[in-house]
């Protein structure tokens, strides 16, 4: 099977209805390093229907043909097989439109309005707010007002990016805002790491197989483990970092959403709701945490200066934007506790941290121990009976299992099992691939509903109080390491110790 023809075969060939692809903020970093090449896979593949149109809403005066060769030259560095070939260039080219004017402009809005294409007899729109998050009230507002949040010429969808709020506050109060516009069924939370090809798979994993099913439960699991592991240190983002934090970053939006995948029951169907009621039973399932307790359960720290993945990183205060005495996390983890029948007494912990050893991403079931020690389990580097999502990167899954040694001693050793989600290593969709072509299809399901982001935030509060409210300066470790203040203790009661993400596929 040729390349092309096992990516369509995978990513599936469901084409999309014919929709004008509004994306404000198009000449950003996100459009022109995610949009866009998405856009252009989504080309390559046949994904988006005929005659769609690729419209920039820019604040910046330019031409339709300056508009055309920023496309092509951030192609080119992130995506040149969508240019090289004349043919394709020439058919994406046709695709790209542009609007002028100033987002708090009603009079853009209206010229917004009369260049969205008719196909068939519908005007659809799909409205990408790659903009910060101060503005995304203003332009619903004003999408509004110029009657393009009406479907009665074709549906009207609008994609919300992250951060959705930054404490449960301002998530109501935007959800509230969004809601006055839109209809809930229109409003697409975007959450790339649920676009991902090894995320989606769990529930396929969970569900589609009886043979883990009587093992999915507090009686044969010991805990689970969630980790995001990134080398790299926070580069030009310090602007968002230095109001954000690892916590707010990464667990309360991306880890919290893959507990719940972990940790829901059967949905009655496939359907967008079912799926995400399931995901709120988890949610509202998570013990409450008083501010007095956030110490036993939460760690913070912040990276120093060393060397991460082969590059030298300054420490996080000397980076260019930040704050010389800022207290700003870059490591967090915390340990919850899913209080319902299937995992009383079982811990989630999930951490996730910059400047790391390695660039992993995993999710590690552990398995309680034998209820009799014939054999010592932990003689050596023995491992535990672990099942690993490995996430990124050489997506797939590993069954980590304990076996005799060869020989005449009864040594033991791990043997693994190991399922690699690859395509002989030629790459599957991207997470923003996947998110596009849902939205275009009506497919809510990897999208987060109102309430599950202001659950969301419920959970994460305390810590971000108990946090605010310290006085004394943040931990630090050094670049490269994993040698964090407090880590150890979240394992308290837990079997084994943290998997060691520097150990590839171990």
């Amino acid at each position: 099977m040729a390349r092309d023809d096992k990516f369509a075969s995978i990513i599936g060939s469901e084409q999309a209805e014919p929709a004008n692809i509004v994306i404000f903020g198009a000449s950003g970093d996100l459009s022109k390093r995610k949009l866009l090449p998405a856009l252009a896979h989504m080309h390559r593949w046949n994904l988006l229907g005929p005659h769609s149109r690729i419209i920039g809403a820019l604040r910046n005066n330019w031409t339709k043909s300056h508009w055309i060769n920023y496309v092509h030259d951030q192609l080119l560095q992130y995506f040149p097989d969508a240019i090289l070939n004349p043919r394709s260039w020439q058919r994406i080219s046709h695709k790209l439109d542009l609007v002028n004017g100033d987002l708090a402009d009603p009079e853009m809005y209206q010229r917004l309005a009369e260049a969205l294409h008719e196909q068939g007899g519908k005007k659809n729109a799909l409205f990408y707010l790659a903009i910060p998050p101060s503005w995304y009230e203003c332009v619903a507002k004003n999408l509004k007002a110029a009657g393009l949040a009406d479907e009665a010429d074709g549906f009207r969808r609008i994609v919300v990016e992250k951060p959705f709020g930054m404490d449960l506050q301002s998530a109501q109060d935007l959800n509230q805002s969004l809601q006055h516009y839109f209809n809930e069924s229109q409003i697409y939370r975007i959450d790339h790491y649920l676009g991902k090809e090894s995320v989606q798979n769990l529930m396929v994993f969970r569900f589609a197989n009886s043979v883990l099913e009587p093992l999915w439960n507090r009686n044969f699991i010991d805990h689970v483990q969630i980790s995001v592991s990134e080398t790299l240190g926070i580069g030009y983002r310090a602007g968002y970092y230095e109001t954000s934090g690892a916590l707010k970053d990464m667990i309360q939006s991306h880890l919290l959403q893959v507990l719940t995948l972990v940790a829901m029951e059967a949905p009655l169907t496939l359907d967008a709701d079912d799926v995400r009621d399931e995901k709120m039973k988890v949610l509202r399932a998570i013990r409450r945490i008083s501010v007095d307790q956030v110490k036993n359960i939460a760690v913070r720290a912040q990276y120093d200066a060393g060397n991460a993945g082969g590059v030298d990183i300054p420490a996080y205060r000397d980076e260019a934007g930040v704050a010389a005495d800022s207290n700003t996390e870059t490591f967090a983890a915390v340990k919850f506790h899913v209080d319902n029948w299937r995992w009383q007494g079982v811990p989630f912990l999930l951490r996730t941290g910059k400047a790391l050893p390695d660039r992993v991403s995993e999710i590690c079931i552990r398995f309680k121990a034998p209820p009799q020690t014939l054999f010592d389990l932990h003689d050596g580097n023995v491992l535990n009976n672990e099942l690993i999502f490995r996430l990124q990167p050489d997506e797939g899954m590993l069954l980590s299992m304990t076996a005799k040694q060869p020989g005449l001693s009864t040594d033991l050793r791990a043997v693994q099992l190991d399922a690699s989600y690859g395509m002989d290593g030629s790459g599957m969709p991207e997470a923003y691939e996947t998110l596009f072509h849902d939205v275009l299809l009506g497919e809510a399901g990897l999208f987060s509903r109102a309430d599950e982001v202001e659950e969301s935030w419920r959970i994460v509060e305390p810590i971000m109080k108990a946090w605010a409210a310290e006085d004394a300066s943040i931990s630090t470790y050094t670049a490269g390491t994993m040698d964090i203040d407090g880590m150890q203790e979240l394992m308290h009661d837990c079997e084994g110790d943290w998997r060691n993400l520097s150990a590839k596929h171990a």
